[in-house]
């Protein structure tokens, strides 16, 4: 049998890590709103995107190219997209093509 004191102790201990446990947490949901905040980028016009990617799905893919040479993914209906170096993006597809992605159609 526990004593009351060790299950007081307990309590105190389950308490202390759930407490550091939500604070850990709410810092780093707060480190990550300043990181999304502080690296958000202004709508760009100079993206001349292709006619989008429509499958059975609801999402329709978007591929673009920036005046920068910077190679873009998005989706239509989003102002979002992710941005990187034509080679990065001609290796996504090479690896899609080659099967890489092919385990999150099963």
């Amino acid at each position: 049998m526990i004593s009351p004191g060790a299950a007081a102790a307990a309590a105190m201990s389950r308490a202390n890590r759930t407490k550091r446990t939500t604070t850990t947490t709410a810092t780093a949901i707060a480190a990550i709103t300043a990181m999304t905040a502080a690296t958000a980028r202004p709508a760009r016009t100079d993206i001349a995107w292709s006619e989008p990617f429509c499958s059975e799905g609801a999402n329709c893919f978007r591929l673009g190219r920036g005046a920068d040479g910077l190679a873009h993914i998005g989706t239509t209906g989003s102002a979002a997209y992710v941005s990187d170096s034509l080679d990065a993006l001609r290796a996504l597809i090479s690896a899609v093509k080659a099967g890489a992605a092919d385990h999150l159609l099963a």
